[in-house]
């Protein structure tokens, strides 16, 4: 058996060669960071949910016309992607007063926004993730000003569909995470989404409790992080209830004929 060649390893995932020119194999770890891998831990089954709820929604946002690297899902733990060149920007959109823009701004945790806010913040570990401005983005010509407008109405269109999705199974999408890449076409290059769409990067709380369904139970010591994400897959029908995740995709593999 042929070793494959692994091209990059990062906190939640592993990017392998692809099979075939400009794909790349992404697979989902159950390794667990937070405040920029100060504190570092493992959520059994993490990897495979995460696997399972990004699929579903990268689907569900291309179904509406949004341009994403997922190709298609291989088995639990693994999907096949697009090959983007990384924008080395993560886009972070927000609803509700939640995690750092509580405490830079004194907000109490929970208040609506008057409106959906927009943040830049520059993708360099050692650094911390310094939150930037769009001018500082192309100053150092990090993203050209035309993909910044592209990067930021996508995640608003993002936000708008997946307000409505999680609202309708009785979960608030309080902010997100998305990142972006480049993908080259001949002399050409386009925007499309990229990395993952999960719990481990987006804030999602019970309508009714206010209960945490996020990495904010890793985060804060709460617990109940496998619990708090399989709830969230139980709720957008990809695992029954008291399923197993492994049980489930052996289903679903049966279901495709895999």
């Amino acid at each position: 058996m042929t070793r494959r060649r692994q091209v990059y390893e990062g906190k939640a995932k592993i990017l392998y060669e692809g099979p075939e020119p400009g794909t790349l194999i992404q697979y989902f770890k159950d390794d667990a960071t937070a405040f920029n891998a100060q504190k570092k831990g493992t959520i059994n089954g993490k990897g495979v949910l995460n696997n399972r709820i990004s699929e579903h929604i990268f689907t569900l946002l291309g179904a509406i016309g949004m341009p994403h690297h997922f190709i298609r899902r291989l088995n639990m733990r693994e999907q096949l992607i697009r090959q983007v060149e990384i924008v080395p920007i993560e886009v972070v959109v927000r609803n509700v007063a939640a995690g750092s823009l509580s405490k830079r701004l004194g907000i109490e945790e929970g208040t609506p926004l008057p409106r959906t806010i927009v943040e830049y913040y520059y993708k360099d570990d050692a650094l911390g993730d310094p939150m930037v401005s769009d001018e500082h983005i192309a100053a150092f010509g990090w993203a050209g000003q035309e993909e910044l407008h592209e990067m930021a109405d996508m995640a608003i269109r993002v936000n708008d569909f997946m307000s409505g999705l999680f609202a309708g199974i009785g979960i608030r999408l309080v902010d997100f995470k998305l990142e972006f890449g480049r993908l080259y076409e001949n002399d050409f290059s386009r925007i499309i989404l990229a990395d993952e769409i999960s719990p481990d990067g987006a804030r999602l709380w019970d309508m009714t409790t206010n209960e945490k369904l996020d990495k904010d139970r890793f985060r804060r010591d709460l617990g109940g992080e496998v619990e708090a994400y399989q709830e969230v897959a139980r709720r957008l029908g990809l695992l029954p209830e008291g399923g197993d995740p492994v049980v489930v995709d052996l289903e679903s593999r049966r279901g495709k004929g895999k």
